[in-house]
């Protein structure tokens, strides 16, 4: 099974270093939209706190020079399709740097990101940055027991009121993006409403389309590094759940220094045999050369073997404190995203825990969870028949894109990171596919021929 994580910071040198030269060819004229309230010259919290429906929580003190960064809540209906059913504050973050400038959407697909951070698009076209939490996640939370509306369409509806409103104060192009699973959520808000934005930049996001198959995730783990590599990860893990007793009394007591404890998945056993399946795809997804040359041998210590647990499978997100902030994770995966599955063969012997990590095992069971099998592939569909103006940045070495979406739209492309892991980007690609995808991310910017606006901002009256 696979662990979506967040998108790491881009400090990325190569990054800064091509940012300036890209963002000189961004220099976006102010452009108005049809019924659009114009940012004028007054001060942009103000411009803010005018918004419909929008708090104006705080204004911090930490952004880099040239940008302002704020913290926002915006009202939301719990259910789009429902305005009985109530409604919700949603956390969003904004970093601004001026109203004629592109605008950035992103997501962490999870919590939001409360660091003044940029992803590699904001930093490329010099852009304002609009972070949208998902629902359910942190402060986002609508009242009630459930998740009944935690769904990928009422997520994308989120993202397409945020976009309307704020198009009032940011009329220039708008370009999403999001890594794992906020690039996920960023491919489902463009299936929803795929006008909302001139382009998607996704890096890493798996697309799970037949739930039923998990034979690509187990081929890929079976053909990822060097066999004597993948032989090592397995041998390592033989040699944690032969050792079982030893580590999960020190799990166990870890915990209870903590003063948490494993009443969500269920013991500590259990834990620490989700944690030890689960290492053999969290290595694979984020490991370097120089980790590879790491991996416990036959002498390691048990020490040396829980440690190395405990680096890769991470082993406090499977007690209560953090297990209970990733509920909705598992609940999205157990209800319409799905997972793939990950190789057992090689410790079938020592295992106790049939099924030990399906979704279900992460949420509580009074929430109840029913699986729809027709989601992942309308995505599919649609990105392989009509996703235009996206583009897709992939690492060869990361099984979380076993499965990977193939888009078909006119102007669309995938382009991959040899050896590269989950947290590849653009400023990794080969010289030819890093100028290609900059010269893309360009043009949805709003620099065409000419340097016109393209067609698809100049459209934005209709939205």
């Amino acid at each position: 099974m696979r662990v979506w994580t967040r998108r790491r910071l881009l400090t990325s040198a190569a990054t800064a270093a091509s940012a300036a030269g890209l963002a000189a060819t961004t220099a976006l004229p102010a452009r108005a939209a049809a019924g659009a309230a114009r940012p004028g010259t007054g001060d942009i919290a103000d411009a803010l706190r005018a918004l419909p429906g929008l708090r104006l929580i705080e204004e911090r003190q930490d952004a880099e020079p040239g940008y302002r960064h704020f913290v926002l809540g915006l009202r939301q209906p719990v259910d789009h399709t429902n305005p009985a059913a109530g409604t919700f504050e949603q956390r969003l973050t904004l970093l601004h740097t001026a109203a004629d400038r592109p605008m950035v959407l992103t997501t962490t697909g999870y919590h939001a990101v409360l660091t003044p951070w940029r992803s590699e698009p904001t930093i490329l076209l010099g852009a304002n940055q609009l972070q949208v939490e998902h629902r359910y996640f942190g402060a986002s939370l609508p009242a009630g027991p459930g998740y009944a509306h935690l769904t990928i369409r009422q997520a994308a509806d989120d993202h397409h009121h945020v976009v309307r409103l704020f198009r009032r104060l940011y009329p220039g192009a708008w370009i999403s993006t999001g890594s794992s699973k906020g690039g996920m959520a960023s491919v489902y808000h463009r299936r929803f409403h795929p006008h909302d934005v001139d382009g998607t930049v996704v890096y890493s996001a798996p697309n799970n389309v037949d739930d039923r198959d998990d034979s690509a995730y187990l081929r890929f783990l079976e053909t990822v590094g060097t066999a004597p590599d993948r032989e090592a990860v397995k041998a390592a893990q033989r040699q944690m759940l032969l050792r079982r007793a030893e580590m999960v009394a020190r799990y166990e007591a870890w915990a209870t220094a903590q003063g948490d404890a494993f009443r969500i998945i269920g013991s500590a056993d259990q834990a620490f045999e989700i944690a030890v399946l689960r290492v053999l795809f969290m290595f694979w997804q984020r490991a370097t050369p120089t980790d590879v040359a790491a991996i416990p041998g036959p002498e390691a210590t048990t020490d040396e073997l829980y440690a190395w647990l405990d680096q890769w499978a991470g082993l406090s997100l499977y007690a209560d404190t953090a297990a209970r902030r990733y509920v909705p994770y598992w609940y999205q995966i157990g209800t319409q995203l799905g997972y793939g599955d990950v190789p057992t063969a090689h410790v079938a012997d020592l295992l106790r825990h049939p099924d030990g990590i399906a979704a279900r095992n992460f949420v509580p069971r009074d929430i109840p969870m029913v699986f729809d099998p027709a989601a992942m592939p309308d995505i599919d569909r649609w990105v392989r028949r009509r996703g235009s103006r996206m583009l897709f940045v992939y690492g060869t070495q990361d099984p979380s894109v076993a499965e990977y979406f193939h888009p078909g739209g006119a102007d669309s492309r995938v382009l991959w990171v040899p050896d590269g892991n989950h947290s590849v980007d653009i400023a990794a690609l080969s010289p030819a596919d890093r100028a290609s995808a900059q010269e893309a991310l360009s043009r949805w910017a709003g620099q065409g021929a000419g340097g016109q606006a393209s067609p698809q901002s100049a459209s934005r009256a209709a939205l």
